[in-house]
């Protein structure tokens, strides 16, 4: 029963092998099969299965040269390794290629023949049978192509640890991938673009991790397409509208040539020839759309591919193909009609095409010179993806010589051992080349990296129209070295690159004009990022390059210019020496100093006469000191603002206008005594006193001496830079505490107010005294001056706060000035010298009467004083 048990198994075997799989393939045995998956069709016919008869499977259309290049380059190279004596010696590598037609349905069938021959060949048949035809298992697989195909054959394959080395995959690299074309559109400065994918599973994750990658650089996406090679004609053209009716030029593609043919036959059609293609790695090459009618719409389309190499003997070994010779590759006989549009004479297609279902074509010998035709197939000039398939299948033998060479004890498999190379199975060979690591014979480094990834690099390729003959030509005008720094990974020479109508400026792409300098991105309501509207700078800010997002602050010591491109150095103002206002109040109050000087040079010169003496000349030389000092002070406020100046400025004023104001209280208030007193006590005695008129004096001045230092101690003036003004910085005094000043000035006004209320009290005095209007008068002006310099304080700003000062320290010193001495002056004619004289015998006896009060204690000297002094008065 056993017996008749595997019996049954080994003819199931046999009929699993002559017939399970593709029927068309290339196939030639060996000691060790390695499996080939590559695209010799571009797709399938579309044929609706209503399942009333058995289905028949799906035919495989439009042969794809380049794809049919792939195979013969993984033929190339197993029969180099064959013919070498170095690599993998008295050992055959033989292989199976099936046609995958660029979808994952046929790629998966193809794939399940590897998987159940490999099952098959674990059952150890070779004791119950011969079988002279028996087909060893395939211990790793090449390709496929295409990232939606090579993926799902990885997950099969991946199953049964069969190892797969992908010629073209970028989903396993995708966001590397996305990176590249998003630092190119980044390069061109392009931020409105049109996104298509095909649908499937390259095109949709790659588009889903492109759309991540644009919003993280402010890129928009203005329209988002799935396209495929099955789509209807009314749904391309739709897809058609959209893309003409959109602003964005420039269309990014993550699709494979078949899926993008049919949309660049419609704008062919429409002839859109306006618009800038982004092609990624699945059609950056692709012979489907590199034709000469799509040149128009398709040129200066910028590509992202895999890197050429060469391939020593390859293409002779191109040109040596023939169907006779090569009776092992079932695929052959058919390049050979797609090359010469012909039909073999035993070929299947020409009684297809006896019975009418398809097309006529002539016979051909199978003698015809490859070399006279021109195909994709002989355009060995870049080799990208067949270098690559070249590369894996070295790769795949130099992991086969490892496990030949290995030695026990440095083997990578458990406790260090080593496979048996005439038993190798698949897992052993995946073990293998992840540790592999070699150089091969171009001195390239091959290695993978810790996700099974093979390291590459990119180049920049650029579609050109050939001048001579119209074709299309790969530029490569960069590159893109993943291992490069960031910023560093993409260089691209733009001289190189021809754009549409062979133009060499960038295509403009924004879905906003650039913004010019000195303005700036606005937001516009309820559209992306990527479209703004040009708004100004403002005042006291700049940008000096195009599209700025912001605009950015001038430093505090600079301003705007008037198109807010750069900024300037503002000027600095403040009361200087040297503008005419500086000057002027300059000159008034040096004028003030000379003038007071002259008063107090005109007193000392007269000092013993008798209108002198009767201003109590020791307080007049006082206040007049008190005067010059308040004409000086003004000087402090008038150059730049330092911090020494700005706290003496202030305490200056205040203590020189109280010591002012000071001596004219005291005079005011000695008048009003001497005048109104009958019999003089002792206290009007010490009132009359000279020390003690000073001491009133001193302790007046002290009060406002102790309110600057405490001032000056808690809250110290100090320069200030005021940059709140345009174009101007006022360097002023921050005063510290405004409080302060007020006291200061507060102070000084409730002596002036005391002063006045004397001064008011003597207007009834003989009229030839008239000494106590005259102060009367001063302190009106010095009320008016200061109640209007408080309202003109605080609404100024700058220089201005200076100058109001100075004006109102002039105006009330000179108020002072004219009212108290300059009444003591007049002109000496004859009425004027009788008045005088008249005054002077006033004052002489005033004087006298008061010297008497002075050195006479006896009541009887005080009356007769008075009484002297009165009737001289009516006298007079």
């Amino acid at each position: 029963m056993r017996l008749f048990l595997y019996y049954l198994i080994v003819l199931g075997s046999s009929y699993v092998i002559s017939t399970y799989g593709p029927h068309q393939r290339a196939q030639m045995t060996g000691d060790i099969l390695l499996g080939g998956l590559f695209p010799i069709h571009f797709g399938v016919a579309s044929k609706d299965q209503d399942l009333a008869a058995r289905p028949e499977s799906t035919q495989c259309v439009r042969f794809n040269f380049r794809g049919f290049r792939w195979l013969q380059a993984m033929v190339f190279a197993i029969e180099e390794i064959n013919n070498s004596t170095d690599l993998l010696p008295n050992i055959t590598l033989g292989y199976r290629i099936f046609d995958t037609c660029n979808t994952v349905s046929k790629a998966l069938e193809a794939t399940l023949s590897f998987v159940a021959q490999n099952k098959i060949d674990s059952l150890n048949l070779d004791e119950f049978c011969n079988c002279t035809d028996h087909i060893p298992s395939t211990i790793a697989v090449v390709g496929a192509a295409g990232s939606a195909v090579s993926t799902a054959v990885a997950n099969l394959l991946g199953l049964f640890y069969i190892p797969q080395v992908s010629i073209w995959s970028v989903a396993l690299m995708l966001e590397l991938h996305n990176k590249a074309m998003a630092d190119i559109i980044e390069y061109f400065q392009w931020n409105w673009v049109i996104a298509v994918a095909s649908d499937d599973d390259y095109g949709r994750p790659g588009i889903e991790k492109f759309e991540k990658e644009m919003d993280e650089r402010d890129i928009c996406i203005h329209l988002n397409e799935l396209i495929s090679q099955y789509f209807e004609d009314h749904e391309i053209r739709a897809l058609a509208d959209r893309i003409e009716n959109s602003t964005a030029k420039v269309i990014v593609v993550f699709a494979g040539g078949p899926d993008i043919e049919p949309l660049i036959k419609e704008m062919v059609r429409r002839n859109i020839t306006d618009r800038t293609w982004l092609a990624s790695e699945a059609w950056a090459s692709s012979s489907l759309i590199a034709k000469p009618e799509y040149i128009d719409v398709v040129r200066g389309t910028i590509g992202i591919a895999l890197r050429a190499g060469h391939i020593p003997g390859f293409r002779e070994f191109l040109q040596q193909v023939q169907p006779k010779k090569d009776s092992h590759n079932e695929f052959v006989r058919e390049f050979w009609e797609e090359t010469f549009n012909c039909y073999l004479e035993d070929s299947t297609r020409l009684q297809e095409s006896e019975n009418g279902s398809t097309s006529f074509r002539p016979l051909c010998t199978g003698e015809e010179d490859i070399t006279s035709v021109e195909t994709p197939y002989l355009d060995y000039t870049h080799l990208r993806i067949s270098y690559n398939a070249y590369v894996a299948v070295y790769s795949i033998a130099q992991a086969l010589q490892d496990i030949f060479t290995c030695t026990p004890g440095h083997g990578v498999f458990a406790n260090n051992s080593c496979a048996d190379i005439k038993k190798i199975e698949a897992w052993q060979v995946l073990k293998q080349l992840r540790h592999l690591n070699y150089t091969n014979s171009m001195g390239e480094k091959i290695h993978f990296d810790e996700n099974a990834d093979m390291v590459a690099n990119y180049t920049i390729i650029n579609w050109q129209k050939s001048t001579e003959d119209g074709s299309v030509i790969f530029e490569e005008v960069g590159y893109y070295n993943i291992n490069a720094k960031r910023g560093e990974k993409l260089s691209i020479d733009k001289t190189k690159i021809l754009w549409n109508g062979f133009s060499s400026e960038v295509p403009f792409s924004n879905c906003s004009e650039d913004c010019e300098p000195g303005t700036r991105k606005g937001i516009i309501d309820s559209m992306p990022t990527c479209c703004f509207e040009c708004t100004e700078c403002s005042d006291g800010e700049y940008s000096n390059h195009r599209d700025a997002s912001v605009c950015t602050k001038c430093p505090n010591n600079s301003w705007s210019n008037g198109n807010h491109t750069f900024c300037f150095l503002k000027e600095i103002e403040f009361l200087s020496w040297t503008e005419p206002f500086g000057i002027a109040l300059t000159i008034c109050a040096v004028a003030g100093v000379v003038l007071t000087a002259f008063v107090m040079g005109v007193f000392i010169r007269f000092r013993n006469t008798p209108i002198v003496k009767a201003t109590n000349r020791e307080l007049s030389y006082v206040l007049l000191f008190s005067l010059i000092c308040c004409f000086s002070s003004s000087l402090i406020f008038i150059g730049e603002p330092r911090d020494w100046t700005c706290r003496l400025r202030q305490p200056a004023f205040g203590i020189s206008f109280v010591l002012c104001i000071s001596c004219i209280l005291v005079k005011t208030n000695r008048v009003l005594l001497v005048f109104e007193a009958k019999i003089p006590t002792s206290l009007h005695r010490k009132w009359w006193g000279l020390n003690l008129q000073f001491l009133l004096v001193f302790l007046c001045t002290f009060v406002q001496v102790m309110i600057c230092v405490v001032w000056l101690y808690n809250a110290p003036p100090s320069s200030y830079r005021n940059h709140d003004i345009d174009e101007i910085i006022f360097i002023t005094c921050n005063e510290g505490s405004m409080m302060a000043l007020g006291f200061l000035i507060g102070y000084t006004c409730l002596l002036a107010a005391i002063c006045f209320f004397f001064a008011f009290k003597s207007r009834k005095l003989p009229e030839n005294f008239t000494e106590a209007k005259f102060i009367t008068f001063s302190m009106l002006i010095f009320f008016i001056v200061w109640i209007s310099f408080i309202p003109a304080y605080f609404s100024t700003y700058g220089k201005f706060v200076s100058a109001v000062e100075v004006i109102a320290i002039l105006a009330s010193s000179f108020g002072l000035l004219a009212c108290i001495f300059f009444n003591k002056f007049q002109p000496n004619d004859k009425k004027n010298r009788s008045k005088k004289k008249n005054d002077q015998k006033v004052s002489y006896i005033f004087e006298t009467s008061v010297q008497l009060f002075d050195e006479k204690e006896e009541l009887h000297k005080l009356a007769f004083a008075i009484f002297v002094f009165k009737r001289y008065w009516l006298f007079f």
